[in-house]
């Protein structure tokens, strides 16, 4: 070991909170307020779009702000599992396409929610 970091884990882990927590809750708002577009875009109704939103921006407050991080990450977690199934076997999109648009970014974004769930957010949390 080269340097003892350890005593920085805690705040690598709000760091990671706040920004998956940035990228859903934007998402999720955009579910919210224009849930027939983006429910065309995504193939699914408007109200499936609609719920999905609310669960992204549930998450996201939970992630963010440490309370009940794991049920927060689990909805993140449900819904980046989603979007893994319906890119890979509905539309066949590849692990990395050439516009950007594959499932590794997907996959980050689950994995990091599963760090999260994981280690229950960290020290820095609320509940």
């Amino acid at each position: 070991m080269i340097f003892d970091t350890a005593f920085l884990a805690g705040f690598a882990l709000l760091f990671l909170r706040i920004i998956i927590a940035i990228v859903f809750f934007s998402s999720g708002k955009s579910h919210v307020q224009k849930p027939k577009e983006r429910g065309e875009s995504i193939g699914m109704s408007p109200t499936a779009t609609t719920v999905l939103g609310l669960a992204e921006i549930v998450g996201a407050i939970s992630i963010a702000f440490g309370i009940f991080t794991q049920i927060g990450a689990l909805l993140i977690m449900g819904a980046m599992l989603g979007a893994m199934y319906k890119k890979i076997f509905i539309w066949k999109t590849g692990f990395y396409e050439d516009k950007g648009y594959g499932w590794h970014y997907d996959l980050l974004l689950f994995l990091g929610t599963f760090v999260i769930f994981t280690t229950h957010g960290g020290s820095l949390i609320l509940f």
